[in-house]
């Protein structure tokens, strides 16, 4: 996604909440909140799948977690307008700190924690 249609949809989520007079309920705590809500809600399609059942998602159940994604990208495009973050850049320096953390060389194939290594 390129940092003009972030932009843009930052904007149009501002001005739906403005719209609605909405914008006094975003607050950074709230908005964390929802986030979580609606990851959960992600989680909860997935849950008892199992892993290729995961990979190849019947139509209906792909339209529903389609949604969802689309709820926590939306949570998640608020929090970081009102906090002033540039998710792209942040995105950018986490992944800079995991190839530190976790060198390709050292943890091919394996999926513990960085601490264990």
């Amino acid at each position: 996604m390129s940092a003009d249609r972030l932009a843009e949809l930052q904007r149009r989520l501002a001005e739906f909440a403005a719209a609605r007079d909405w914008d006094r309920f975003h607050s950074p705590k709230n908005l964390a909140m929802a986030l979580s809500v609606e990851a959960a809600e992600l989680v909860e399609e997935l849950q008892w799948l199992t892993e290729e059942q995961s990979r190849a998602l019947e139509p209906e159940r792909h339209a529903r977690v389609r949604l969802e994604a689309a709820d926590v990208l939306i949570y998640l495009l608020r929090l970081a307008d009102k906090l002033g973050l540039d998710l792209l850049r942040a995105a950018d320096d986490k992944i800079a700190l995991n190839e530190r953390k976790y060198p390709a060389d050292r943890v091919r194939g394996d999926s513990r924690k960085y601490t264990e290594y």
